[in-house]
């Protein structure tokens, strides 16, 4: 895999619960946990002896901790503890929960910050409230989250080989056979996200729809994943006009990518649909230079799907599982499609391009139409589709529209995993700007309610379901239930780090769609 340069970073932090004494424990840094309470900074519950746990107390105001998220501080070891350094991390206000005060998305955070802050030791023991399985999966999973670095295009050695954070214990009172498999989960999860934001984070000269079909069936060996990939030659002869279109203008020609986990005797089918622009310059309808700089993401759906299958293999999930990669790169050139162009998405509907920049609804199409012809139990598109996302929800929170009953469970699902997702309408007026005079539909609607106006586009390719009664008056009972979820601003952080979430490439909605699938493993009855 030389052309791509081991895009996939294989690093994979050790973690493990420890419940043997905290002055037994050898680690370079011991992290504590400090909240914000009404009358100043609280010392979070710890397995530090009575004595010099109300020391630390005692002198969190002289130090200037206040608990406030994010804020670290780093002390000289305590008389008696093996860890050269004694840190303090800010874990935000006190919420009254039990256990310890704060939520496991506020201790997710705070391991992942200090892991993150931390990256120069090589081992790091979290002594934050750990009494229950969900606190240890919360620490574990954000302190796996939190070690993370992307060194693959810097050419210094020393670059090269510094890692994040090696080793990462969880100090627990509960035993090993209580968090094996929390840890293993929280592992397995945080490595995807980990996948995940590598393939954000590559610059589009390395990643392109044929190395990203390529890295995913490297990804793949030694899984029981399988991987089916369509070439220019194929997704012609097929009549995948989305794609072809959105594509035609690179050099570099699109992909489909199909990916399947199949356990035996599934609880459910649901196809994940991923939008891979691998870079978008907005094609004839060219995007100013400075709204280019950050287009390498634009393939962050796709990596998603490809990260939460991943995931879904490793867990073993009894659910079956198909994920579609959309992969194309948007380029203007004597091949790109027009503005005013009439292209036919798979499976026949026609498209009038008014806009060549409105590209990631065209491949989703395909996408959409490919995976509903295998008649999933649910169809799940996800995408960095929108600006208007980023007006409407802002850089933290992503939008879910589409069928009510998914939508809401996507929404609990983010809730559960500690994800911010928003349910969002799909207004009844939306659809009629997309009419078109010559095809079926523009690609093109209103300006105004952008990403609602998209879903609308969107909801026009989901299938009907087989057996549907022919009968029914609201379209929306005959088709697949769908939901689409545009990640665009949440996917890639263009500001300081925080929490377990770097710069760049975030691996938003992993989690989610992996706490989602398990969720039906449990309504479901295994």
């Amino acid at each position: 895999m030389d052309s791509i340069g081991g895009v996939i970073n294989e690093f994979s932090p050790s973690v493990t619960a420890v419940s043997s004494a905290v002055e037994k424990v050898d680690a370079d840094a011991l992290v504590l946990g400090v909240a914000k309470g009404p009358e100043g900074p609280v010392l979070l519950p710890n397995p530090l002896a009575d004595k010099a746990a109300k020391g630390v107390a005692d002198s969190l105001s002289a130090l200037g901790a206040s608990g406030a998220a994010d804020q670290l501080l780093r002390l000289p070891g305590v008389d008696g503890f093996k860890s050269e350094t004694l840190v303090l991390i800010g874990t935000g206000e006190l919420t009254g929960e039990p256990d310890g005060g704060v939520s496991a998305e506020a201790l997710r955070r705070a391991a992942g910050s200090a892991v993150r802050q931390l990256g120069s030791a090589s081992s790091v023991a979290l002594a934050l409230p750990a009494a229950t399985v969900e606190q240890v999966s919360a620490v574990a999973e954000g302190a796996a989250m939190g070690a993370y670095s992307f060194p693959h295009f810097k050419s210094s050695e020393e670059a090269k080989k510094k890692t994040p954070v090696a080793e990462i214990s969880v100090l627990t009172p509960l035993k090993d056979k209580h968090t094996k498999a929390a840890l293993q989960r929280a592992t397995t999860v945080a490595g995807a996200v980990r996948a995940v934001r590598d393939l954000v984070n590559t610059p589009p000269s390395h990643l392109y729809p044929e190395s990203f079909a390529d890295i995913v069936k490297e990804q793949a060996k030694g899984t029981k994943l399988k991987v089916k990939v369509w070439d220019e030659a194929q997704l012609a002869k097929e009549g995948f006009g989305g794609l072809l279109g959105v594509g035609g203008g690179s050099s570099r020609k699109p992909r489909l990518v199909r990916i399947e986990h199949s356990p035996s005797k599934p609880v459910a089918h649901i196809s994940l649909v991923g939008k891979g622009i691998t870079f978008d310059s907005g094609g004839l309808s060219l995007k100013p230079a400075n709204a280019m700089t950050t287009m390498k993401l634009d393939m962050a759906g796709a990596a998603t799907v490809a990260g939460v299958l991943r995931a879904v293999a490793e867990l073993d999930l009894p659910v079956k599982v198909t994920g579609w990669l959309c992969l194309a790169e948007n380029m203007p050139s004597d091949t790109a499609q027009r503005p005013e162009d009439v292209i036919t998405i798979y499976g026949g509907k026609t498209v009038e391009v008014l806009n060549t920049d409105a590209e990631g609804r065209l491949v989703l199409a395909d996408g959409i139409v490919a995976a509903g012809e295998e008649q999933p139990d649910a169809i799940i598109d996800v995408a960095t589709l929108t600006g208007a996302q980023m007006i409407a929800l802002g850089l933290r929170t992503v939008g879910v529209m589409g069928n009510e009953d998914l939508r809401e469970d996507l929404v609990e699902a983010s809730q559960d995993a500690g994800e911010s997702h928003w349910g969002m309408p799909i207004p009844e007026e939306a659809r009629s700007g997309f009419d078109s005079e010559v095809a079926d539909l523009t690609n093109l609607g209103a300006r105004e309610g952008g990403m609602l106006n998209a879903a609308a586009f969107l909801r026009e390719f989901v299938p009907e379901r087989e057996g549907a009664d022919p009968k029914a008056l609201d379209p929306e009972a005959k088709r697949i239930p769908w939901a689409h979820i545009d990640i665009a601003g949440p996917a890639f952080n263009e500001k300081g780090a925080y929490g377990y979430t770097p710069k760049g490439g975030t691996g938003v909605t992993v989690r989610t769609l992996v706490t989602y699938l398990e969720g039906l493993t449990q309504q479901r009855g295994r």
